[in-house]
């Protein structure tokens, strides 16, 4: 869970760093590190084909010589160790075009699935705002698995429908006859016509089959996660009618997927019988005058069957590339995203040990969200000096999130018109804010693990490697005022929480959240409404314990509570996106504005609660 574990897996960095790289994505490099594993299975392949050629004419000289005198058992014997010896070629043969071609699709697969992931690591707010968590997880199952079926069977499936074919079409005209090969192939000369089309109508059916999966994806992880709000607000019903058309939905895509599949199989089948039955009549004929051998004869026709696989690979190939193609396209559009957030560091910052001392000066600040007209900050100019606690009140929709999302780059403003030590914070590389901002957000998000690695999850070294950090975890908890809750659960610090902490209470989610910020002892702590969860004891107690170890350090409290701020150093009222009032707590008393109103409502309501 720490940061050298949210690393882990992602050796291939082809598009974690430069956004416009993805304007150039392509599956080119993929296939050129795997090139060996190709060349060797295609080789491979190549003689499993070779051998499986030679099968039938065995067969056919036995038959043509058991049907002549002086054909002994020595002779059968003979054969019949030539079919054993090719049927061993064959079987070592198979395992190794699958140990080289699929293990390169496998491993084409592994290396696009980190890169998707590591690019989508980079891209900014923007783009999750806009894109739904199921449409995202159908891309990493049903598209990759399409793309990686397209650089691993398809490519033995179009090598059979390519070679195989002409290889038994050889065979045919050179072992036994050239007008009779010509006479059964010309049917088969239709499945190419077929083919065209079916790929066509393939491919429009399998995007649809994919976005309606997506869909349903989008449906189910949504209805999971909420399932707390539908059952409060007792929407069940209505959540099944809409999983049941969206599951329909993704039905009658697959089933429309399946119908063109049902005709084109058995018409290949019927083309294939057509070219037999014209193989018997003609071949039969032939057998007759004396042309050719009954063992040629029965080595035609079971070369007549062997086209049949390559016929089937044909429609299959084609099946399987329009897939790739729709899945291809909807992967590329991912590689294609460009972070709104980069790295814009100047020279003198590159590659130093560069840290962020805290102190921060907003001038003339105005900012409007990428997809929102009206400015949600307006003209704010205010300096947080280094080592000064901050508080931040106003109503809801007043612009207080959103100054931590610029502070924290989610976002970026107007160059110039936010400074941190001086320098503007786009000069500052995103690692750096990172890692000297610790940031508690409004939603609290904890992971599916431990509460000691969630507390740990900052962190750049492993528990496991670093022990002693678990005193510090420890403590950081008693910082936060979360430890004895934890050691009243029944694995203590190797309790397992749900999925986003749903086990936990919104006030132990909180302190938990607030126990992980305090871990990494930054320059710069923004706290998010972050204490609204808890009682106003247990409030007042992390309060005292920030003061005490923040002391020295930047410290930005956003809040509803004026209990929360009275004990900062300097307080900032936002209305409507304007900074309309400045100052400490009495100052701010004094002024008898917003602020003091909502003081008075406040202390008003503690002293009724009380009563």
């Amino acid at each position: 869970m720490a940061q050298t574990k949210q690393n882990q897996g992602n050796p291939s960095q082809n598009y974690r760093n430069a956004g416009s790289q993805g304007r150039k994505f392509s599956l080119f490099p993929y296939l050129l590190k795997y090139l060996g594993y190709y060349i060797a299975g295609v080789a491979v392949l190549m003689l499993v084909d070779v051998a499986n050629l030679n099968i039938p004419q065995y067969i056919g000289e036995i038959i043509d010589g058991l049907a002549r005198d002086g054909f002994g058992m020595e002779g059968v014997v003979s054969l019949t160790l030539k079919i054993l010896l090719t049927g061993l070629v064959i079987m070592a043969g198979r395992f190794g075009w699958r140990y080289f071609i699929v293990g390169a699709s496998r491993g084409i697969e592994y290396q696009l699935r980190n890169d998707m992931f590591g690019h989508l690591e980079t891209l900014s707010a923007r783009y999750f705002n806009s894109h739904k968590t199921g449409d995202l997880m159908a891309h990493f199952t049903n598209d990759l698995q399409a793309v990686r079926m397209a650089v691993g069977m398809a490519v033995v499936t179009a090598f059979d429908a390519v070679v195989m074919t002409i290889m038994v079409l050889v065979k045919m005209i050179v072992y036994v006859d050239l007008k009779l090969t010509l006479f059964a192939f010309v049917p088969l000369t239709l499945v190419a016509v077929g083919c065209y089309y079916f790929g066509v109508e393939s491919k429009k059916r399998q995007t649809k089959r994919q976005q309606a999966f997506s869909e349903l994806s989008d449906k189910v992880q949504e209805s999971i996660a909420g399932v707390r709000v539908i059952k409060a607000f007792v929407q069940e019903e209505e959540d099944f009618k809409a999983f049941e058309e969206s599951s329909r939905n993704n039905m009658e895509k697959n089933l429309s997927v399946v119908k063109i599949r049902a005709v084109f199989g058995p018409a290949l089948d019927v083309v294939t019988g057509i070219s037999l039955l014209l193989a018997l009549i003609y071949g039969g004929r032939m057998v007759l005058a004396g042309q050719i051998s009954i063992g040629q004869f029965v080595s035609f026709n079971t070369y007549i069957g062997m086209l049949v696989w390559p016929m089937i690979a044909c429609g299959d190939c084609i099946n399987i590339f329009s897939q790739a193609v729709a899945a291809f396209g909807r992967i590329a559009c991912i590689f294609r995203e460009e972070p709104d957030i980069v790295d814009m560091v100047p020279a003198e910052l590159r590659g130093g040990d560069v840290h962020i001392r805290g102190d921060i000066v907003l001038n003339d600040l105005t900012f409007a969200y990428p997809d929102g007209e009206e400015p949600v900050l307006k003209n704010i100019s205010l300096h947080i000096e280094e080592g000064e606690m901050l508080g931040v009140l106003g109503r809801t929709g007043s612009g207080k999130s959103s100054l931590a999302d610029l502070l924290l780059r989610v976002y970026d403003c107007e160059k110039g018109s936010l400074l941190v030590d001086g320098r503007p914070i786009t000069e500052y590389p995103l690692a750096v804010l990172h890692r000297d901002m610790a940031y508690v957000p409004q939603d609290n998000f904890l992971f599916s693990d431990t509460l000691e690695e969630n507390i740990a999850f900052g962190l750049e070294e492993r528990i496991d490697d670093h022990p002693e950090l678990r005193h510090s975890i420890q403590q950081a908890a008693r910082d936060a005022c979360i430890h004895d809750n934890i050691m009243e659960f029944p694995e203590n610090y190797m309790t397992l929480v749900g999925e986003r902490g749903v086990t936990l209470s919104g006030g132990q989610k909180q302190r938990s959240s607030i126990a992980r910020a305090l871990l990494m002892d930054a320059s710069v702590l923004i706290l998010d409404d972050s204490l609204s969860a808890v009682d106003t004891d247990t409030e007042e107690q992390i309060l005292e314990n920030l003061m005490r170890l923040r002391s020295g350090k930047t410290t930005i409290v956003i809040a509803h509570r004026i209990s929360t701020l009275q004990k900062a150093d300097h307080i900032a009222v936002l209305t409507e996106g304007e900074l309309t009032e400045y100052g400490t707590h009495d100052e701010l008393i004094a002024l008898n504005g917003f602020y003091a109103h909502i003081y008075e409502k406040q202390q008003l309501e503690q002293e009724l609660t009380a009563m």
